[in-house]
């Protein structure tokens, strides 16, 4: 019986597509961040697979795309939920509750800050500072600021994202 090669063909694919993308940066100096924010976008994070083709195009060691990777706090190492709730953590929000809405979400997603639920929906991204001290305590479900919170809001603002 022959084997299914579906998962191969999907991952050879997938190969092919992130070399198109890495193909922009051939010969260029300077563009490894570029390239980096690129494959990140297609991926929605940078898995390993991801930065050894960056490293094979760029022709370095894995190990030095892995530095800049981790060096930048804009690069994600795992995969990230479709909705990120980054959850202010600056001295207004500090003071004006920011743990209690902390808590709230992790009480309701079930997972911790940095964490992502099972179903990839929900990340907990807690930030020193979303600029909104006028708002705090406050979150951004992605691009969208939800401010002056207390914990009790939290429920009603996860159900309009499920």
């Amino acid at each position: 019986m022959a084997e299914c090669k579906c998962d191969h063909a999907v991952k050879k694919q997938e190969e092919e597509q992130v070399e198109e993308i890495l193909s922009e940066f051939k010969d260029q100096e300077g563009t490894l961040i570029s390239a980096l924010q690129k494959v990140q976008d297609f991926y929605g994070y940078l898995p390993e697979r991801g930065m050894k083709k960056v490293a094979d195009a760029f022709d370095m060691p894995l190990s030095k795309v892995f530095g800049v990777a981790t060096f930048y706090d804009q690069f994600q190492l795992q995969q990230r939920g479709e909705w990120v709730i980054r959850v202010c953590t600056g001295t207004a929000c500090h003071v004006r509750g920011a743990a209690e809405i902390i808590d709230r979400l992790t009480e309701e997603l079930d997972i911790q800050p940095g964490e992502t639920t099972e179903d990839l929906k929900f990340t907990i991204a807690p930030v020193a500072c979303i600029g909104s001290c006028g708002l705090a305590p406050v979150i951004m479900v992605n691009d969208n600021t939800h401010g002056r919170l207390t914990p009790d809001q939290i429920p009603e603002i996860i159900e309009k994202y499920k």
